[in-house]
């Protein structure tokens, strides 16, 4: 049984862990606050341009930009956002799981799957598991700029038109609320044009100035990079989100914890003052005896 000490040494170690889980979370909302912020004001900016672009790209293809040739898909690169750190709940491991499924089946559909990652957690995930990684980046969890969006953008671009891949599919946390987020598996490149003949003949009355091919010169490589840092921004602030869920909990039961080890550190302080009490007593009569 353990004894007065022992339970007490406990108290203070939930204690302290109490406090630094609050502290975590404290931390965390603040975070969540800015990244939020940026993420919102993204959001907009990102869904309008991949809009137009696709109506844009209607009709369109290869002959105007590489980044429009649709070819038919042997090698598909799958790209893993994740956080580089953890105590952020099932965060990295829903997201791991979502894209390992989809990377088996495309396997299993007789597709080459080359695999990047952005975070620590899934590099780590894939290293464990000797699964070859094509490219990886760390170190943009918690501050993303977009110099990082552009540095990825740009190795998919490369890889995309030389040929290496043929489609490449984007995995990340889309941020709906505080307590949820959901998991969206989309396809970056190439850009999917919009169906219909409607749309097409619209396109088609469009007066372009410098030219065409000058307009998707300039934007399509830009998309690519707005998409992949809206990607950032979200991952980024259903991070923080899950993290401040995660240490809110984390509290919850430290201080459930402490409770129930106080209830036991005064149920046995009380039954060893009872002892105390009757060995007393029974000294006393003794004497009188």
């Amino acid at each position: 049984m353990a004894t007065l000490r022992d339970i007490k040494r406990r108290i203070k170690a939930v204690q302290s862990t109490s406090k630094i889980t609050k502290a975590m979370k404290m931390v965390a909302a603040a975070k969540f606050r800015k990244a939020q912020q940026r993420m919102l004001e993204m959001r907009p900016y990102a869904d309008r341009m991949n809009s137009i672009l696709s109506s844009l790209a209607s009709g369109t293809g290869a002959e105007i930009h590489p980044l429009l040739a649709v070819r038919p898909r042997k090698t598909v690169e799958v790209l893993v956002v994740t956080s580089d750190r953890g105590l952020c709940g099932a965060f990295n491991t829903n997201i791991i799981r979502t894209a390992t499924n989809h990377i088996n089946n495309l396997k299993k559909e007789g597709f080459e799957v080359s695999i990047g990652t952005v975070g620590r957690k899934a590099r780590d995930f894939c290293k464990r598991r000797n699964i070859p990684l094509r490219k990886s980046w760390t170190g943009i969890s918690g501050r993303v700029s977009y110099s990082n969006a552009q540095e990825v953008a740009a190795d998919i671009i490369e890889n995309y038109t030389n040929e290496t891949v043929d489609e490449v599919i984007l995995v990340y946390n889309e941020f709906k609320s505080v307590v949820a987020q959901k998991i969206v598996v989309t396809r970056l490149l190439p850009l999917s044009p919009v169906e219909g003949k409607e749309e097409t003949s619209a396109v088609d009355n469009f007066i372009y100035e410098p030219s065409k091919e000058a307009i998707f010169s300039r934007l399509l490589p830009k998309n690519v990079e707005i998409q992949v840092f809206r990607a950032l921004l979200e991952s980024q602030a259903s991070e923080e989100a899950a993290r401040m869920s995660a240490m809110e909990n984390a509290t919850k039961a430290a201080n459930d914890m402490i409770d129930s080890l106080t209830l036991q550190f005064n149920k046995a302080r009380q039954a060893s003052i009872t002892k105390e009490l009757m060995d007393i007593v029974g000294g006393v009569e003794a004497l009188k005896g």
